[in-house]
């Protein structure tokens, strides 16, 4: 699938970006069971929130604090920053936002197992 949002600058996200994630993540709350994995409008297409979340993986950004307490208040624990007033980068909230994506569709039986088959081959000759 080719990846059309905007990328990182040296580990910084454009403002664009950043406000597609939080538009990822109202998406991702209002997620209802049994529905398909949702998607938000970027430049006329529509992209999976997931592609968003991997997009940021990298994102050294501190998250605005409505954003942070967004994905905190998914966490099963409570969140232990290791910055100034519990910062957290789009890097960290990004990668709890796709764990909480793989886990909602373990717990739907969405598991995205792929499965690989080979034939077998001749051993290669010894010399």
């Amino acid at each position: 699938m080719l990846n059309f949002l905007p990328d990182l600058h040296e580990g910084h996200a454009p403002i664009t970006l950043q406000h597609l994630f939080r538009d990822a993540i109202d998406a991702f709350v209002d997620w209802k069971v049994g529905e398909a994995e949702p998607y938000v409008m970027h430049d006329g297409m529509l992209v999976p929130i997931n592609t968003v979340f991997d997009a940021l993986r990298d994102c050294t950004d501190i998250v605005p604090k409505t954003v942070r307490e967004m994905v905190t208040e998914r966490l099963t624990k409570p969140w232990d920053g290791e910055g100034p007033l519990d910062a957290m980068t789009f890097s960290t909230a990004a990668r709890v936002m796709g764990v909480l994506i793989r886990k909602r569709r373990l717990q739907e039986g969405l598991n995205e197992t792929v499965f690989v088959t080979s034939e077998r081959r001749a051993a290669p000759p010894l010399h």
